[in-house]
């Protein structure tokens, strides 16, 4: 998993209540189970016609937000089912962070597992970052997670909470795979002593 420290990009404002994984990433796309190549069905429904041209208005079609590597949202993200391809779809766009409100339980989980960093904020400081989202190739954030900070493009700070193992864990690029690969040593020896106390098995 890739590591996640500070990150400076583009910032896209998508104010909608209750998005959830479908319209993140439509069901016909689910077939796959590699993590590569969801980016362009990211949001499918609202980012394309039924005959698959960009539909201009959508703030991930128009020329600002074509990078965006965060995205500033509304409250309670990424529910309905508990698809993994959710974050993966995300990911694979270029989206590193969500800000919300609020998140679904299982996408708030499931983001960390793949890299992405899920902030949830006061409907206060949603408003103030959706506001600076709005300013176009303007519209740069920070996100310093060593210091829990989003720095706004006019240089204002707002502190954010994460959790110190999943804080860890993002700042490592430890995913399940990765915890378990830190005990590689441990288990080793285990499994030798186990291999010579019990032979038959």
């Amino acid at each position: 998993m890739q590591k996640f420290d500070t990150l400076t990009g583009v910032a896209a404002p998508m104010n909608i209540t209750n998005i959830d994984t479908d319209m993140i990433i439509p069901k016909q796309f689910l077939k796959t189970i590699k993590r590569t190549g969801l980016g362009k069905s990211l949001f499918y429904e609202m980012r394309y016609t039924q005959e698959g041209k960009e539909l201009p208005d959508f703030v991930l079609n128009q020329p600002a937000y074509r990078k965006a590597e965060i995205l500033v949202a509304g409250d309670n993200f990424g529910c309905g089912s508990s698809r993994e391809h959710a974050p993966w779809a995300l990911l694979d766009f270029g989206i590193r962070c969500v800000i919300a409100t609020s998140f679904a339980d299982i996408f708030y989980n499931n983001c960390f597992k793949n890299g992405i960093l899920p902030i949830v904020v006061s409907a206060e400081d949603q408003k103030k970052l959706l506001d600076d989202a709005q300013r176009g190739s303007n519209a740069t954030m920070t996100i310093d997670l060593p210091n829990q900070e989003i720095r706004g493009p006019d240089g204002g700070t707002i502190k954010f909470n994460v959790d110190a193992f999943r804080k860890h864990c993002m700042l490592n690029g430890l995913d399940d795979i990765g915890l378990t690969m830190e005990k590689a040593d441990s288990i080793s020896t285990f499994e030798k002593k186990n291999t010579a106390s019990h032979p038959w098995l």
